[in-house]
């Protein structure tokens, strides 16, 4: 019994591989070549960010490919193999994920109005950005909490 993989294990697995898809392709791609992630719709353009939102996302892009990328692989690879480290990795690609949908969130609503800034999917930006922080969230604590669950 001890070896089942539990609800909270496929919440937190299948939700994990899709954002981590989305890091690939969305985040690593910013800032690799903007344009076309910004031609298969997977970030803004400058006519729609302004340059410096643009600027901002190829500098997420960053952070997110040097930092939260290979913690969020580790975590789930160590989450798998009911490993401490991969735990541990998972806690802390988990905070990441429900920190930085807040930082958009507020960015998009504070730029509201700026010369060069002319978002205007507020709606649905909003709505799938509070739900991944809510599963980040969730995560973090349901993980911290359980993490004895998910080890040997």
């Amino acid at each position: 019994m001890k070896n089942k993989r539990t609800t909270g294990f496929w919440i937190l697995m299948i939700p994990g591989i899709l954002i981590l898809v989305m890091l690939i392709f969305r985040q690593m791609m910013s800032f690799i070549n903007y344009e076309f992630a910004v031609s298969v719709g997977l970030q803004e353009s400058v006519e729609v960010f302004s340059e410096f939102g643009v600027a901002m996302n190829k500098a997420f892009g960053v952070g997110d490919t040097i930092i939260y990328l290979p913690l969020l692989v580790l975590g789930l690879l160590g989450l798998w193999q009911k490993k401490s480290w991969g735990i541990s990795a998972l806690i802390g690609a988990l905070a990441i994920t429900a920190y930085w949908p807040l930082v958009h969130i507020f960015f998009v609503i504070y730029a509201n109005g700026l010369p060069g800034f002319n978002f205007t999917d507020y709606t649905s930006f909003i709505i799938v950005l509070i739900v991944i922080s809510t599963y980040g969230l969730w995560g973090f604590v349901y993980l911290n909490n359980n993490r004895k669950l998910f080890m040997d």
